[in-house]
């Protein structure tokens, strides 16, 4: 069995990754705010957890890997968004407006991370499904003398957590000295965050132990992954942004929440994005989402394969030169593979061991897309196919479909040749290469290399071959 090997954020060394069980390896992966559109920067960890997925499906089984992304549906951010909507005049309570919201984003996202070819995770948690056990967990931690009630709210005890600030590897004082925490006069000390908050007029809430309101953030995915991975799980991700204070906060309630269990074993963290060498911002007139990509007419594997370019543990620059090479190359290999498809082998050939190596070594993503060139450049046909399915950059059923579409297409390319080259005598003896060179013009518009030699004509289906242009010739 491949031996995965990944950088553990939480030791700062890269590590073998040993699974509690093999048979059932878990994974939970923190998911958006659903308040609007999915950001490119939002996409990196879909695209790097994506990844991590299908090595670990490849290696321990598909049937014997859970992995979980949640939706965080209630939160200040969706709460303004429909207010905002409210007063410009949309009808609806703000309840019934906040739930079209997240409703629609939830889509939204749906659509532009499948475009990016993310396998769905096998569970997709909405926090408001979960508020009875973020209340039983709240609770519990009252009872042990880890968190406090005060002033409908209640918070954690931070320093009654002797390990807080481990994963980031700063101490409780000098995160206050660094960090803007909100001082308020129901706290005890700055660093208690909140567990539970009171809720108001038509703000949306829950009944509980401390009147009407709503979880913080941080309790909704200590209890999510609790009740869909169990006390200890293999792995959590995400974004780096997220390792202070979410994951912090997370690993300190889960740990004093339930004492006998490991949380997880695993942390990684994908580092941030940059837009041309710069942070991406609304202000520097660069942040983009994804669906404002898919909209230009960038197709989504073309994103995808940006993304894979970098490291997930180095900051990602993208650039437009980048998403015009990526384009070309997926191009190449759609047209070649295609050519030299066979569906029924191609699908029993495994992806290739140089690629999975790659990949094992801590998702080395850059070395993996290097390792299918060389597949490209060894004319292995059959594992670029089934490779480039592996990464979620080309599906067999594309390969196959352009296929189809080079077969259909074979009798009137040969029938072009031979109208061409009739085309071509006429001319050398008329020296009148008028109908010679539009119907040349034509073949190319078309997506057809035209290729004119001594020895004769040769038609060969391009990186822009369009079948139906090609027809429109008859």
């Amino acid at each position: 069995m491949v031996t995965i090997r990944l950088t553990n954020s939480k030791t700062r060394t890269k590590e073998d990754f040993v699974p509690i069980d093999p048979s059932n390896v878990r994974m939970y992966v923190c998911g958006p705010t659903v308040y609007d559109r999915a950001h490119l920067g939002n996409a990196r960890p879909v695209v790097v957890f994506d990844v991590l997925n299908r090595l670990l499906r490849h290696v321990y089984g598909a049937d014997h890997v859970t992995y979980v992304r949640n939706f965080t549906d209630v939160d200040d951010k969706i709460n303004a968004e429909a207010l905002r909507r409210q007063k410009a005049g949309s009808p609806g309570t703000l309840e019934e407006l906040i739930h079209e919201r997240t409703e629609e984003t939830i889509a939204w996202y749906h659509a532009d991370m499948d475009a990016l070819g993310a396998l769905r995770p096998d569970h997709e948690p909405r926090a408001t499904e979960y508020i009875g056990q973020m209340i039983a967990m709240t609770q519990g931690l009252i009872d042990t003398g880890h968190a406090y009630a005060a002033s409908g709210h209640v918070l954690f005890r931070v320093r009654s957590y002797k390990d807080y600030g481990k994963l980031s590897g700063r101490s409780i004082d000098d995160m206050i000295a660094g960090a803007r925490v909100e001082v308020a006069p129901y706290k005890e000390d700055p660093m208690d965050f909140v567990l539970w908050k009171p809720s108001s007029g038509e703000e949306p809430g829950w009944e509980s132990p401390w009147g009407k309101g709503r979880p913080g953030w941080h309790i909704e995915c200590s209890a999510m992954s609790h009740e869909l991975l169990g006390e200890s799980f293999d792995i959590h991700g995400g974004g780096l942004d997220l390792q202070f204070p979410h994951h912090e906060n997370e690993i300190a309630q889960s740990a004093c929440a339930h004492p006998h269990g490991d949380f997880a074993h695993y942390w990684l963290h994908n580092e941030m994005l940059q837009v041309e060498g710069k942070k991406m911002s609304k202000s520097l007139g660069n942040f983009f989402t994804v669906r404002d990509l898919l909209d230009q007419g960038i197709p989504g594997e073309v994103i995808r394969f940006v993304l894979l370019m970098t490291h997930y543990r180095s900051p990602m620059d993208w650039t437009a030169e980048k998403a015009v090479a990526a384009a070309s190359k997926l191009e190449d290999y759609l047209v070649l593979g295609a050519r030299f498809f066979d569906p029924v082998v191609a699908r029993k050939t495994k992806p290739a061991q140089e690629v999975v190596d790659a990949l094992a070594d801590d998702l080395n993503t850059h070395l993996a897309l290097t390792e299918v060139d060389r597949l490209l450049g060894n004319a292995r046909w059959n594992e670029l196919t089934s490779t480039l399915d592996f990464l979620g950059l080309i599906s067999l059923g594309r390969f196959e479909a352009r296929r189809a579409e080079l077969d259909a297409s074979a009798s009137t390319i040969l029938r072009q040749t031979e109208i061409l080259t009739s085309l071509r005598t006429a001319a050398m003896a008329s020296k009148d290469f008028s109908a010679v060179d539009a119907l040349k013009s034509a073949l190319i518009a078309a997506g057809v290399e035209v290729r004119m030699s001594k020895a004769g004509v040769e038609l060969v289906p391009g990186p822009d071959f369009d079948s139906a242009k090609l027809e429109a010739l008859q």
